[in-house]
Formats: structure tokens, sequence, C-alpha cells
């Protein structure tokens, strides 16, 4: 009996250590991103091999800028938009979690996700698309990693930097010159708005440009992003 819970206590312990090393993976990372810009997402990487199957010759379109060449109103819609209380949370908004939970619970099935700014960089940074509790606890753990080293302003230019938006369309920057033929820096108010209206299916807009939701939500994002918070 002895023998048997000396080899469990061995094999916790070597569990541990894999852990530890494999989240330590991830935090190394990170803390290199402080001040290092990512040159890729696992994202950006998955749509790329996606292109390439139709494509072989395919590229991404995707320019990083830095946080000061991107229009303060892209910043403000994209917080109205996306996580409202991005500056004062720390990584997780519990009441939008909860109320996106009683939202799937009402329509029997999932059609909000509560995540935030945060959140959803951890997920495009590191993870896989599936859907399951480990998934989703590696994404918290990550998150909780981004929000301890990072500065909100640097999540920030990240996230606005490596963000879907369009089929093969990375960053505000692609964004802006795709849509628009403008750079980040010169976006309007209602290019702003617009952009961070596609975000929830940037695919699926982009084929669909003159969605009549797209152009409602678009002036919902306008009239509230004016009171966004910004880092």
């Amino acid at each position: 009996m002895r023998q048997v819970q000396k080899l469990f206590r061995y094999a916790l312990l070597a569990l541990v250590a894999v852990l530890l090393v494999y989240e330590g993976w991830y935090l190394a990372r990170i803390a290199w991103w402080i001040d290092h810009d990512p040159g890729s997402t696992r994202l950006m990487g998955r749509r790329l091999e996606e292109l390439r199957e139709r494509r072989p010759k395919a590229a991404l379109k995707h320019q990083w800028v830095a946080y000061e060449h991107i229009s303060v109103y892209l910043k403000r819609a994209i917080i109205a938009a996306e996580d409202a209380k991005f500056v004062d949370h720390e990584g997780f908004d519990w009441a939008g979690i909860q109320r996106a939970m009683e939202k799937n619970q009402r329509k029997g099935k999932v059609v909000a996700g509560g995540s935030t700014i945060t959140q959803q960089l951890a997920k495009n940074l590191f993870l896989s698309s599936e859907r399951s509790l480990v998934r989703k606890g590696q994404e918290a753990f990550i998150t909780a990693m981004l929000e301890a080293l990072m500065s909100k302003r640097r999540i920030l230019e990240i996230y606005l930097n490596v963000v879907e938006w369009g089929d093969g369309v990375f960053g505000a920057e692609a964004a802006a010159r795709h849509y628009f033929g403008a750079s980040a820096a010169a976006l309007s108010p209602e290019q702003a708005a617009r952009l961070a209206a596609m975000l929830p299916r940037p695919r699926y807009y982009e084929r669909n440009r003159n969605s009549n939701y797209l152009a409602q939500y678009s002036q919902t994002i306008l009239a509230r992003m004016f009171a966004a918070q910004v880092p």
C-alpha cells in the first residue's frame, strides 16, 4: 500500500512539473512580448493554412503599427463594442459573463460569449478554436498572465494589431487600407465604428458589407464610443 502511495505522489509531482513547464512557456512568450511585437498568432497561422489550401501562394494582409499610429476613434469604438469595462477589470468581466450565460440560457444555444478584450487576445495568440472546458481553463490562465505582466495600453496595442478583420485581413492597418483605402491613423469616427461592428463575424461581414444589421450596429457603437475610456 505504501509503495502505491509513493508511486502516486511521484506521479503527481511529475504532473505538476510538466504543467509548470507548459505554463512557463506561455509566461515566457508573454514576457517577451512586453516590448517585442508578435510576428504572428495561432489564429493567423490557421487562417494562412486555410487560404493556402485554396491558393498555395496566398499571404495574409497584415502590417504592425504602433499604438500612437492607430486612430483614437478606433480604440474607443473597439472598447465600446467589445469590452466597455476594459480599463477597470483585471481580465474578466464577471457581470458580462453572467449576462451572456443568461442570454444563452434563454435562447437555448450559445449566442453570446462575454469575453473581454484580454480573453480574446489570449485565444488569438495561442489557442485553437475548439470549445472545451480545458481550452477555456487555459484561456483563463493566459488571460491572468497577460493582465499581470502587461499594461492595458500594451494589451490593446497587440489586440488591435492582430485581430481578424476579414479573409486573411489582420490588424487595424490592414483593415483600414482594405476597407477604406486609409491608414489606421486616419480613420474617421464612422469608419472606426464600422470596423468595430464587424468584429464578431469579420469574414461574414466582409462578404456582406451592405448588411442592415451591420449598418445599425455601427450607429449604436458610434453613439456609445465617445464615452469609452482608453488606456
